[in-house]
């Protein structure tokens, strides 16, 4: 048995953390997100209206 998993996704989350880190608009925080995470859907980019 291994954790390799968990800490994948731990790493996963804490690097996006740091990506976003600064951003105090939900939806530029959820875009870069989703960008680092490397699962946008370029759908709904048209959908966000910039502030």
């Amino acid at each position: 048995m291994s954790n390799a998993a968990t800490e994948a996704a731990d790493n996963l989350i804490k690097r996006v953390k740091r990506a976003a880190f600064g951003f105090t608009n939900f939806d530029n925080h959820r875009i870069r997100s989703l960008l680092y995470a490397g699962k946008p859907n370029w759908n709904l980019l048209n959908t966000l209206t910039p502030t």
